[in-house]
């Protein structure tokens, strides 16, 4: 079964904060929802600190009042799946991050997300040739404030083919496990993004309270780092694979 044929959601996703940091593929395999399996970059297994802005958000055409633009910061891995037109190359979220309860209730709803609403704030630089640019996107979590951030010098550029950057930004599905071991799947439309590497990121974060132990030793020291510039987006509304 296949993702549904019109658009669920429209927005722009701009300015996106993309942290990688490689990680043991066991770590991930109790997360990977049935029907899919861990797809990989040159044999090495990636998570992805995301933020983002969500912009001119529309639900099935319609803006809808104080939920138009808002940040959003995930954690994300890779998958894939094969159905008779080959590989569907896709994410799956293991936490998402925005500031308005009715969009965590939405995502929950329709596609089985896990979402979590936390007070939220962003910082974009400005972009210039001559100057360092840097994107941050911060929420508070039990008290205490975090933090992801990147500094880039010059404008986004297309990513080469094969590269670690064109795996990273290329996945036009994702796949979310819903209760009784069924799994979501849906699609993403939008363009190829162009990317700018970091001169320098960090992650600030309570990693153990918010994602959990396993991931702590895994999210110290980012393996690659880029600005990706964005574009607008399509999200099809999604669909329950088969058993």
């Amino acid at each position: 079964m296949s993702a549904g044929a019109s658009p669920f959601l429209t927005a722009s996703w701009r300015h996106l904060v993309m942290l990688n940091y490689e990680i043991d593929p066991t770590v991930l395999h109790p997360l990977v929802p049935n029907g899919t399996e861990l797809d990989d970059w040159q044999g090495r297994t990636f998570v992805s600190v995301v933020g983002f802005q969500f912009l001119d958000t529309r639900v099935l055409g319609v803006p809808i009042p104080f939920h138009r633009n808002f940040e959003e910061v995930n954690l994300r891995f890779y998958v894939r799946r094969k159905d008779g037109e080959g590989w569907r190359r896709a994410v799956v979220f293991v936490k998402e991050i925005v500031p308005r309860r009715a969009i965590t209730w939405a995502a929950r709803t329709f596609y089985g997300e896990n979402y979590v609403a936390l007070p939220m704030r962003h910082s974009i630089g400005a972009e210039n040739d001559a100057e360092l640019r840097t994107v941050s996107y911060s929420w508070r979590f039990r008290g205490e404030e975090n933090r992801v951030e990147i500094t880039v010098a010059g404008h986004p550029e297309q990513v080469a083919e094969g590269s670690a950057q064109e795996f990273i930004t290329e996945h036009y599905w994702g796949y979310a496990r819903r209760h009784g071991g069924r799994t979501t799947e849906y699609r993403v439309e939008h363009p190829q993004w162009r990317v700018a590497a970091a001169k320098e990121a960090r992650l600030d974060c309570n990693v153990a309270e918010l994602y959990g132990d396993q991931f702590v030793e895994f999210l110290q020291s980012p393996a690659s780092a880029f600005l990706a510039d964005g574009s607008a987006v399509k999200v099809f509304m999604g669909a329950r694979l088969p058993l």
